[in-house]
């Protein structure tokens, strides 16, 4: 955000000296000093573009793809960080097999952080519960 914030005072800057009267640099030096100062905040603007919201709009669509991708029976982890499989799904509510027990908890689609690949409730052993 500072760096945005520099390229658009650095552009308010030079804005103001070509409307003023920048003939000065036109006269002395051939007038690309206008020019080039203008073209600083533009580069700037675009190399924040590519380094970081291109990349989120990635980020983003493997979220989407995966939380559309979700069938019942695959093991999950909750944003939460609670792991289990998925007993039903409808809509946007997804229901989840958690623990030994199989306890039912609904949780939003959204809530879902990751597919697993290996169960970790498979790992648990009879210490765990009560």
């Amino acid at each position: 955000m500072m760096l945005l914030n520099a390229g658009i005072s650095i552009l308010a800057m030079s804005w103001g000296n070509c409307a003023s009267g920048g003939g000065e640099s036109a006269a002395a030096g051939g007038g690309l000093g206008n020019w080039t100062t203008l073209l600083l905040p533009l580069l700037l603007v675009v190399i924040l573009i590519v380094v970081m919201i291109i990349p989120q709009r990635r980020r983003d669509k493997k979220v989407k793809d995966m939380l559309g991708a979700l069938k019942q029976g695959d093991r999950v982890r909750t944003i939460g960080g609670i792991y289990g499989t998925i007993s039903s799904i409808k809509d946007d509510v997804i229901v989840l097999s958690v623990g030994p027990d199989k306890v039912k908890l609904v949780f939003a689609r959204g809530a879902i952080s990751q597919v697993e690949d290996a169960g970790v409730e498979n790992t648990l052993n009879e210490e765990v519960r009560d």
